[in-house]
């Protein structure tokens, strides 16, 4: 179809965009590549559509025109579609609003001499006619090509020659309204299930949709008004000054449907299940922002490293009845919190480390230790020592933290002693002072272009957080940093300042650091440890509740351990199968293994495992169960394997609770020793190379 009639459909709405489709998203850059490749009669690949008589629910639609027939839907192709509508009709095509173009290319324009295309710069482009606005070239703005020619050439015949070279520039660029662009189009007894999986394939080929956004379009396209609640609840919060995105809404909404991190778990949840999970997930949001900045001093996004953090507090409230129960639950969830964003638990492998965490959330009631644990197996201590501090920068999740305390010890601004917490229906602005000013230690025997120096002033002990620009940038710390106290008695301590008047002279910086990092360190270390300093009971989630959770990272079902239902007697083979789960737990996060219950969750139970074993009764099975661990993986794995009994549904189960070993733990199986691991729910086993990759990043 010639881009002329595209765009003519798009204005008749014949051409439409379904609300499961993200937002435009192309950047200034792809839209003016897109116009040059066209101006130059270069391929820009096809479109797709889906003609439907019975379309999804539609962009900015409420209602289509009457009309006969069919309308077609956009499955592929919108950010150019878009792109070439804002830029030859100058305005925003129908199925947006204004306020859904963040990235805008109407300023782009064109040079009728060169035929160069660029965003508009006004040191280049002011009172230069050669610049013409692309908009203006297709909407019908009178552009005198003669008049322009004569203005730049002395005589006639020059700007003849020259009307005539801006004149066929102008045309090339125009013409692009005459290119035709290749359609294909999906046939109208397609469903809309049908539409969203080509949808997914052919997307992976333009600018790839992130796994969240995938999992937003799957969810769109069952709920349509997903993507406008959710939106909707982002403006709301915002004015909280809490900024969550919509990837965060969409991992939250999983965890709360599906009780796992992995977005691809949500694809196939039924609308009914979204909405449900949507309005608990709603009233849990509302709840965590009112709760965080009296109880964790957590007043804004900004104050977190990562909204990821937050993803197993979400889950923990959803299963809950989206309330902490009582204050020791919420000091143990803020000391997690604090944790994992200090140790930076999700800046890589995220949905690994999600899925292990939510996988603990939903098998035990108290799951703060098993938490914590995970970041000690991952580096090593909770507990933050000066060194950690040690040219780290304001980037570093250590400043949020030391910021954080700061505000909880009543932290106030040096130059008019306002709270640095933040006041409700106020915006929260916040600047990053330098203690000793960056262009005096510059002056003063520090290279700015030697890395160590650079980082030296740079670092986290040398910064404070203030609510306005410090007056005094000029002074040395010994002159101004007395005047601040005098003014505001406490405000230096509060921020972590040593109060040795010796530590503020010039030539005393870097001891200034080290008594500072110390102090900072010792200081997040005393804060969390009082959230603490009760013993908390450890319960395991009723084994009812957690088999209705269903299988995931750290829980796994097996029906029998060694009885074949298929053939009805025993097969010592399928022992392999529990031995393997068993090993991967081991080199994983831990888990639970319930023997007794098959994938769907319905009990089968150990009746005929029973009747297997010597004695037919539970000390044999047990016996039997330990014997194979300590042959197949080796007797010294014992004390990390807890075997149990329990009812169930009316009948007996075996649980196997199985925490992470501190060293690699290998499976004799037929070919040699195996290596098995957790991938999400389920064990892999890894090869030779892989298992070396696996151990050295894990112990």
């Amino acid at each position: 179809m010639k881009i002329s009639e595209l765009l003519d459909s798009i204005e008749a709405r014949d051409l439409v965009l379904p609300e499961f489709q993200r937002e435009y998203v192309w950047t200034k850059d792809q839209a003016k590549q897109l116009v040059d490749s066209l101006r130059r009669d270069f391929p820009v690949g096809g479109l797709l559509f889906w003609k439907t008589d019975k379309p999804p629910e539609l962009k900015n639609v409420d209602t289509l025109p009457d009309k006969l027939g069919t309308v077609s839907v956009i499955l592929d192709g919108q950010q150019r579609l878009t792109t070439l509508y804002l830029l030859l009709r100058g305005k925003v095509p129908p199925y947006y609003r204004d306020s859904d173009i963040s990235t805008d290319p109407r300023d782009l324009h064109f040079n009728i001499d060169t035929g160069e295309l660029q965003y508009y710069s006004q040191l280049r482009m002011r009172d230069n006619p050669l610049w013409v606005r692309v908009v203006d070239a297709f909407t019908g703005k009178q552009i005198n090509v003669f008049e322009i020619a004569r203005k730049a050439s002395p005589g006639d015949a020059e700007a003849f020659q020259l009307a005539q070279r801006y004149t066929d520039n102008l045309t090339a660029l125009r013409n692009v309204e005459k290119a035709a662009i290749p359609t294909q189009t999906v046939p109208a007894h397609a469903s809309l299930e049908n539409a969203i999986t080509i949808f997914d394939l052919v997307n992976s080929q333009g600018t790839k949709l992130t796994d969240a956004e995938l999992a937003l379009t799957h969810v769109t396209g069952k709920w349509s008004q997903a993507r406008r609640v959710m939106k909707a609840k982002q403006q709301d919060l915002n004015k909280a000054h809490f900024g969550f995105d919509l990837t965060f809404m969409t991992r939250a909404l999983t965890a709360v449907v599906c009780q796992r991190a992995l977005f691809e778990t949500i694809h196939s949840r039924p609308k009914s299940e979204l909405e449900v999970g949507w309005a608990k997930l709603s009233g849990i949001v509302d709840y965590l922002v009112t709760l965080l900045p009296g109880r964790a001093h957590i007043h804004s996004t900004r104050d977190l490293s990562t909204t990821n953090v937050l993803v197993p507090l979400v889950l923990y409230l959803s299963l809950n009845d989206s309330r902490f129960p009582d204050d020791a639950a919420i000091k143990r969830a803020v000391h997690w919190l604090y944790a994992a964003q200090v140790w930076a638990r999700y800046t890589a492998q995220t949905d690994q480390r999600l899925e292990e965490d939510v996988s603990i959330v939903v098998r035990e009631q108290n799951p703060w230790q098993a938490l914590c644990d995970q970041i000690i197996d991952q580096r090593g201590r909770l507990d933050v020592k000066a060194a950690d501090l040690e040219g780290r920068g304001i980037q570093h999740p250590l400043y949020n933290m030391a910021f954080i305390l700061a505000k909880a010890g009543g932290a106030t601004d040096w130059t008019n002693g306002a709270s640095l917490a933040v006041t409700p229906g106020k915006a929260y602005t916040l600047t990053n002072a330098y203690v000793f000013p960056q262009n005096l230690l510059y002056k003063n025997g520090y290279d700015s272009d030697n890395h160590m120096h650079r980082t030296m002033v740079n670092e986290i002990a040398n910064r404070v957080v203030l609510r306005s620009v410090l007056p005094y940038e000029d002074k040395r710390p010994d002159e101004y940093l007395p005047l601040v106290e005098k003014a505001y008695p406490g405000a230096l301590s509060r921020q972590f300042i040593p109060m040795d008047p010796q530590l503020w002279r010039l030539e005393r910086f870097e001891d200034f650091l080290a008594a500072r990092r110390e102090m900072i360190a010792r200081k997040i270390n005393e804060f969390m440890h009082a959230l603490v300093s009760e013993p908390v009971i450890v319960h395991k989630r009723p084994l009812a509740e957690l088999v209705s959770l269903g299988e995931s990272a750290t829980l796994e079902f097996k029906s029998t351990f060694h009885w074949d239902v298929v053939q009805g007697k025993q097969n010592p083979a399928l022992r392999h199968e529990v031995l393997k789960t068993i090993a991967a737990f081991l080199n994983s996060g831990g888990g639970t293994l319930v023997i007794g219950v098959e994938d769907d969750g319905k009990v089968f139970g150990l009746e005929h495992d029973l009747k297997s074993v010597k004695g037919k009764n539970a000390d044999g099975f047990q016996q039997l169960l330990s014997s194979a661990i300590s042959d197949q993986l080796g007797a010294g794995y014992a004390p990390y394997i807890k075997i149990r009994f329990e009812p169930l549904d009316g009948h007996s189960v075996c649980v196997i609770d199985v925490e992470r070993c501190s060293e690699p733990a290998y499976l004799k199986g037929s070919l040699g020793q195996e290596f098995w691991a957790r991938m999400a729910s389920t064990s892999r086993r890894l090869d030779a190379e892989e298992t070396v990759r696996y151990v050295q990043a894990n112990w």
